[in-house]
């Protein structure tokens, strides 16, 4: 199943929801996932997770509705399941004023630290003094890159992982100062 056939965006509501994407390795399962479908034995391998372990993993985004099985086969009179993602993006509810750090953050954060050392990576952080049309604009521009390449992933290549974080920063952290 291409992911052409997939809805557009699936937004994250309600707890269980929550607690599924808030997971790492539900976090990384659905990485393997995004492309195109894997049985669990094929997400285990990609993973580095058991068979027993990723198959409980894939049934609470299952329960969840994140992720479905699109297609099944048999094998030695067994049914494979192929899961997929539910749709083509995952929408998080804003963190809020008090809750503490975004999930999709902790999960980059996380993965960036399990990358390679000898890989080529392109980490950078800027603190900008911008106008508000500015900043709405530099989200636009970040949102459209970053959709610009989604549409050019092929699942044959290796996984590339992109995170940015436009925001506001709490009025005491902010720097003196230009743009870095």
């Amino acid at each position: 199943m291409p992911t052409d056939d997939l809805p557009e965006v699936f937004h994250v509501t309600t707890d269980e929801q929550l607690r599924a994407v808030s997971n790492l390795t539900r976090h990384r399962i659905m990485a393997v996932l995004r492309f195109e479908p894997a049985t669990i034995s094929q997400i285990a391998a990609r993973v580095g997770l058991a068979k027993g372990s990723s198959s409980y993993h894939v049934r609470m985004l299952e329960r969840a509705g994140l992720v479905k099985v699109v297609r099944t086969r048999k094998v030695r009179g067994v049914t494979e399941r192929y899961y997929a993602m539910a749709a083509r993006s995952i929408v998080l509810p804003d963190p809020g004023e008090g809750g503490g750090p975004d999930v999709l953050m902790r999960h980059a954060v996380a993965d960036l630290e399990a990358a390679p050392v000898d890989a080529e990576r392109h980490v950078r952080m800027a603190h900008l003094r911008l106008t508000d049309e500015q900043f709405s604009e530099l989200g636009k521009r970040l949102q459209a890159l970053a959709d610009e390449y989604r549409e050019l992933s092929d699942p044959s290549l290796p996984d590339v992982s992109l995170v940015f974080a436009l925001f506001h920063p709490a009025q005491g952290e902010q720097t003196d100062g230009g743009a870095k």
